[in-house]
């Protein structure tokens, strides 16, 4: 592990967004015109790898209160198939049709969270499953939504602080 603090506070991590949004301004500047994309995406990837196991998701849980998960037919059905019962009685009761084929979950926070914990982790959709997305490439196109996750996801808080370490990045 590296030799750092990372913060797991959520009310701490709230309040640096908020005092840090300036600086997160410029940082996206400063991230947008990096000239080694592929660079950036190397340290956050090996970041993610660093701090994510340091953190345990379940003392959490606002992604689950606060993402809108698309789901597609093919995780309809195995989810149906967990829970034991027809697709369309799933579909009723967890989903609403959203663009194309692919659905999306009905409530926010998600029917499927108990006690910061997925009732149905092994059976979880795609997007729950790569959420933070802190290990997908092209980290620089995804700035709006990795800021915007900042102040409620300690992964993304610790991940983008180091990021501003390891970048040489300076809000002078």
């Amino acid at each position: 592990m590296a030799n750092y603090t990372i913060h797991t506070s959520l009310s701490f991590i709230a309040a640096e967004a908020v005092a840090k949004e300036t600086e997160n301004d410029a940082f996206t500047s400063f991230l947008k015109n990096a000239e080694d994309s592929k660079q950036i995406d190397t340290i956050v990837h090996e970041l993610n790898d660093e701090i994510s196991p340091a953190i345990d998701c379940t003392t959490c849980g606002n992604c689950c209160k606060s993402l809108m998960i698309n789901v597609t037919e093919t995780e309809l059905q195995n989810l149906s198939a967990a829970l034991q019962q027809p697709a369309d009685s799933t579909k009723e009761k967890y989903l609403e049709q959203g663009l194309g084929n692919e659905y999306v979950i009905n409530t926010i926070p998600c029917h499927f969270l108990s006690n910061n914990k997925c009732t149905i982790y092994e059976h979880r959709f795609q997007g729950c499953r790569d959420f933070p997305h802190l290990h997908q490439d092209n980290f620089t196109r995804r700035l709006f939504s990795m800021f915007m996750h900042y102040g409620t996801c300690p992964i993304i808080y610790n991940v983008m602080e180091q990021l501003k370490k390891r970048t040489g990045f300076r809000n002078d």
